[in-house]
C-alpha cells in the first residue's frame, strides 16, 4: 500500500511539473528603425512545421493575448498591421518578428508561442522591446570671417575674404582674449586716423622725391652752362 501511495504522488508532481519551457529576451531600437524580435523552433523534417503566433504581453495559457501574427509555418495567414513581418525562412523554423518603422508605442512584452502537439508542448517565449526617441543634435558651428582691403592707391593689392568654420566650444574651453596694443582709446583712434591717411603716413617719403627732383633740375642747369662756356670759347 505504501508503495502505491509513493506511486501516486510521483503521478502528481509528474504531471503538474510538466509545462511549457519559457525563454525570453530583451530588444533595444531606435525609433524609425526596423526591429527584429529573435524566435525559432527546431525542424528537422516537414511533419515537424507547425503554426505559431505573436501577440502583445506575455503568453496566456493557450494561444496569444492581442494577436498580432499568425502563421501556419508554410505561410502568414493573419495579420493585424503592415508593420508586423515574418521575415525569416518560415519552413526552416525561423519565425522571428520583424517590426518596420517602429515608434515608441511598440515598446512592452511580445509573446511567441510556437504550437507543437502533445499536452503543455508549446514553446513560448516573452521578449521585452524597448524603442528609444533618436538623438538630434542642435548645436551649431561657430563660424569667423576676417576680411583685408589694400591700402588706397596700392593696385598691387587686392581686398579679399577668407572664412573659418569652427567645431563648437563649451564656455570652459573658450580661450581667454588677450589685452589688445591699444592702452587707451585715444591712443587707437590716432593709430587708425595715421593708417587711413596717407599723406600722413609717409612724409619721409614724399620728402625724399622732392630732393630727387631738385638734384637732377640742378645737374640739368649745370650741363647747359658747361656746353655753353665750350661753345663760346
Amino acid at each position: 500500500a505504501s508503495t502505491c501511495t509513493h506511486c501516486a504522488q510521483q503521478l502528481r508532481l509528474s504531471f503538474f511539473s510538466t509545462g511549457p519551457t519559457v525563454s525570453g529576451s530583451l530588444v533595444k531600437g531606435k525609433v524609425g528603425q526596423n526591429i527584429t524580435v529573435p524566435c525559432s523552433y527546431s525542424v528537422r523534417s516537414e511533419q515537424d512545421i507547425t503554426s505559431m503566433c505573436w501577440g502583445r504581453g506575455k503568453c496566456p495559457a493557450s494561444k496569444c493575448y492581442q494577436t498580432i501574427i499568425w502563421t501556419d509555418g508554410w505561410k502568414v495567414t493573419q495579420r493585424s498591421n503592415s508593420r508586423y513581418i515574418l521575415k525569416g525562412n518560415l519552413v526552416m523554423g525561423d519565425v522571428s518578428l520583424t517590426i518596420v518603422n517602429a515608434v515608441e508605442a511598440d515598446s512592452g512584452t511580445y509573446c511567441c508561442r510556437v504550437e507543437i502537439p502533445g499536452l503543455f508542448n508549446d514553446e513560448i517565449s516573452n521578449h521585452d522591446v524597448v524603442v528609444e526617441k533618436a538623438r538630434i543634435s542642435t548645436a551649431s558651428p561657430h563660424t569667423y570671417t576676417s576680411e583685408k582691403t589694400s591700402a588706397p592707391g596700392n593696385a598691387s593689392e587686392s581686398s579679399f575674404t577668407i572664412t573659418r568654420t569652427w567645431p563648437p566650444v563649451s564656455s570652459s574651453e573658450a580661450p581667454q582674449t588677450a589685452p589688445g596694443p591699444c592702452s587707451n582709446t585715444s591712443d587707437c583712434w590716432d593709430v587708425t586716423s595715421n593708417l587711413q591717411n596717407p599723406s600722413v603716413s609717409r612724409p619721409s617719403q614724399q620728402y625724399s622725391e622732392n630732393w630727387v627732383y631738385i638734384g637732377i633740375s640742378l645737374c640739368a642747369v649745370l650741363l647747359v652752362i658747361l656746353f655753353v662756356s665750350l661753345f663760346v670759347t
